[in-house]
């Protein structure tokens, strides 16, 4: 079925409603696409939104996803764009043309079926997921955090697993309540020090034949020679202090070679048995980006982009954030690196940028502004023990180690900019308020 419609305005389609693709739409919606100057329309394959870095909270039951999640239809209402459910599945560059896959319900009655749609601008902004380098099993035996139906599956998991060994009349078998994550990066960092408070917030609701400090056990596998290998090392080890706190045990230089059923091997012979996996380590772009109509793509799927953000075969297409290799170029030295990392606040800057260079297309301009890099610093949170990260570039004018309350402000304040980027100011400011209030009447944790 083809619901290809010629539209007079300049039609800008931004396929991807993640944080950058959202912030994107938002913000042309506001001045493009409320002045009547171009259609907006944006495609994702979910209905609501929920801040990628919050999943390692809703997967460890410290977030009701519910209360944060942003009804994309509702947003593109008040913010003058189009919204399309469904997925970006091929595309025919000659006519300028994407194709969005069938929306299927949950007994897979299909709803909306294939559909067409034309661009003047094309913009991918779809991120990425996680990459288990073809080890044997993983795709089988574990859960990749990459989107809210996958964190929400691995917490119904461990709430039956809790339930499970509170009613079972056997001792417990090895690995039945041991969470085993793959990759000590933010995300598995983040979610082994989060588990071990949710875990603990559980069994106290009566929960009372678990003990958490001997029979939940939380082990963390990194690869690399220490966690957070992306990071600078005094954060790496400040970080690595408070996880043994926390009697996280921590695997450093080893490399998972297997995943099973019952538990993970690595190449050294060690095997842990697990029963709850989760596969943290490395990324890559959608597989549907691999050489789609012969744009240029890396070997984890990445399209290949000029400074620009332009796509290096097509000028009507982009491509930014997760899904985008471009280009890295140091602010200070002013000379061409790697490329930039896949980091939420690279996609940040991106946005905001591909606001400008959309401006200058729908103007007729073929000057467009190119990309540099910034690099603000990292920071990680670990529950409500500690945050740690560094500033660094332009606010300290070099680089500043952080932690304790100060640097979980700034943690929380990064996710708040994104909610003023969606709703405004006083928007955020209310809903803050509304849910300091509501806080106080509820559990700290997920219980179903």
């Amino acid at each position: 079925m083809n619901n290809s419609v010629n539209h007079p305005l300049h039609h800008v389609v931004i396929v991807g409603g993640g944080a950058g693709g959202l912030e994107l739409a938002t913000k042309l919606g506001d001045s493009l696409g409320r002045k009547g100057k171009a259609l907006i329309t944006l495609i994702d394959k979910s209905k609501t939104h929920v801040w990628k870095p919050l999943l390692h909270e809703i997967a460890a039951g410290s977030m009701d996803p519910e209360k944060h999640e942003l009804d994309y239809i509702a947003q593109a209402h008040w913010h003058h764009f189009k919204f399309r459910l469904g997925s970006m599945d091929s595309l025919d560059r000659s006519k300028r043309e994407i194709s969005i896959s069938p929306h299927h319900d949950e007994d897979g009655i299909e709803v909306i079926p294939r559909r067409t749609l034309q661009y003047d601008t094309l913009i991918i902004a779809v991120g990425s997921t996680t990459n288990d380098f073809g080890v044997k099993g993983a795709s089988e035996y574990s859960i990749a955090l990459d989107t809210q139906e996958e964190a929400e599956r691995f917490h119904r998991r461990l709430h039956n697993a809790l339930l499970r060994a509170q009613t079972q009349i056997e001792p417990l078998q090895a690995g039945q309540l041991e969470v085993v994550i793959v990759g000590a990066g933010a995300t598995g960092v983040e979610l082994s020090a989060e588990l071990h408070n949710t875990t603990r917030e559980l069994t106290a609701y009566g929960l009372d034949k678990i003990d958490p400090d001997h029979d939940i056990r939380i082990s963390l596998i990194e690869a690399s020679d220490r966690v957070l290998p992306a990071l600078p090392a005094q954060l790496s080890h400040s970080v690595d202090l408070e996880l043994r706190k926390l009697k996280v045990n921590l695997y450093t230089s080893e490399r998972v070679t297997e995943v099973t059923d019952k538990g993970i091997f690595t190449h050294s012979g060690l095997f842990i048995p697990s029963a709850l996996v989760v596969w943290a380590a490395g990324i890559k772009a959608p597989e549907f980006l691999r050489e789609i109509d012969g744009l240029e793509t890396n070997r984890i799927n990445q399209l290949v982009v000029h400074r620009n953000l332009q796509t290096t075969r097509d000028e009507s297409i982009f491509a930014f954030g997760d899904c985008a290799a471009c280009p890295r170029l140091d602010a200070t030295a002013g000379i061409a690196e790697t490329n930039v990392p896949p980091r939420a606040q690279a996609a940040h800057q991106q946005a905001s940028m591909m606001i400008k260079t959309v401006k200058c297309r729908v103007a007729g301009k073929k000057d467009l502004p190119e990309y540099t890099y910034r690099d603000y610093g990292s920071l990680v949170n670990l529950g409500r023990y500690s945050t740690v990260g560094s500033l660094m570039g332009s606010i300290t004018g070099g680089s500043l180690f952080i932690e304790g309350m100060f640097a979980r402000l700034m943690y929380k304040s990064l996710y708040k900019m994104h909610l003023m980027a969606l709703h405004g100011f006083w928007s955020t400011a209310l809903q803050t308020l509304a849910r300091i209030i509501t806080r106080r009447t509820e559990s700290h944790v997920k219980l179903h």
